[in-house]
């Protein structure tokens, strides 16, 4: 069985969406605990990309990032102009 890398330049098509979260999920893994977000705004985080718009195949259209490993750090914002994930 071939295993597919993560290519930047590649069609979604070309690409094995499984790798993908796999890949993610490693990187969410490597980033420091005291650099992490908590598993609860994570989760409040992840639940405002899935109500955007700019949300597509777990890709913000905004900056181009996966949605997932954004919100899993700390000290990252929402790119938003109006920034969805600010609290209050």
């Amino acid at each position: 069985m071939e295993t597919k890398k993560i290519c930047y330049k590649c069609l979604l098509e070309e690409l094995d969406a499984g790798r993908i979260l796999e890949s993610v999920k490693e990187m969410i893994d490597a980033i420091p605990q005291d650099n992490r977000t908590g598993s609860e705004e994570y989760r409040r985080r992840l639940n405002i990309c899935k109500d955007c718009d700019s949300l597509i195949s777990g890709t913000c259209v905004k900056c181009g990032c996966y949605v997932e490993l954004r919100a899993a750090g700390k000290n990252r914002g929402c790119p938003d102009v109006n920034d969805k994930w600010k609290v209050g």
